[in-house]
């Protein structure tokens, strides 16, 4: 049920609603205690109503609230149903016009280096996509970068360099459960099978051609 402007998720209050998703709706909404705005992901009710499928999420969301990187939008929080992060002042390279070849590799570079980090910290996006990567406008104070968002299919490929015990490593997507967006899968992700960090580069490669092209 989407929330309205005024409604209040714990200390957030909602202000405004951005966008809706596969994996939930997102509004921008007022963090009450230290007076910023932030985006809250309000997760889909299926979702939410299944106990391993939101444990899965909530343990990934910490671990990529642990990464810091100027090219991976920041996860703040983690509540009943909902994840709040960074509020990202620009537009995606899905809803972006055409980019000189100058503008497409330095934001390729970023992309690449934000994907590097989360690939160290053993965490596979598996959902990337022009439309979950932002490029802040000139608004933000530092127009130009590109930041990796919507982690909400990531997997752990190893719980241990995520920061997390080995036991959650059983949490994970099981084989056979295809999830991401057709037209940027890998072909052993369209096939259900396990994906890792390659996957993600593949992934990349597709949204590069369409940088370029």
């Amino acid at each position: 049920m989407p929330l309205s402007p005024g409604e209040k998720l714990g200390p957030y209050e909602i202000l405004a609603p951005i966008g809706a998703g596969g994996m939930g709706e997102v509004y921008r909404a007022r963090d009450t205690r230290l007076n910023r705005d932030v985006a809250l992901k309000v997760l889909p009710e299926d979702f939410a109503q299944d106990p391993a499928r939101r444990r899965r999420f909530e343990q990934e969301a910490r671990a990529v609230a642990a990464l810091n990187h100027p090219n991976i939008v920041a996860v703040y929080d983690v509540g009943e149903n909902f994840l709040v992060s960074e509020l990202v002042d620009g537009q995606t390279l899905r809803a972006g016009g055409k980019l000189s070849q100058r503008q497409a590799i330095d934001l390729a570079v970023q992309i690449a280096e934000g994907l590097a980090a989360a690939h160290a910290a053993g965490i596979t996006h598996r959902d990337l996509k022009p439309a979950n990567i932002m490029v802040t406008g000139a608004s933000s104070g530092n127009a130009g970068r590109a930041k990796i968002l919507d982690f909400g299919l990531a997997k752990m490929t190893n719980p241990r360099t995520a920061g997390l015990p080995a036991s959650e490593a059983s949490t994970q997507t099981d084989e056979g459960v295809v999830v991401g967006t057709v037209g940027y899968m890998s072909p052993e992700q369209v096939k259900g099978l396990p994906v890792d960090h390659r996957s993600d580069i593949f992934s990349f490669g597709l949204v590069l051609y369409e940088l370029l092209a």
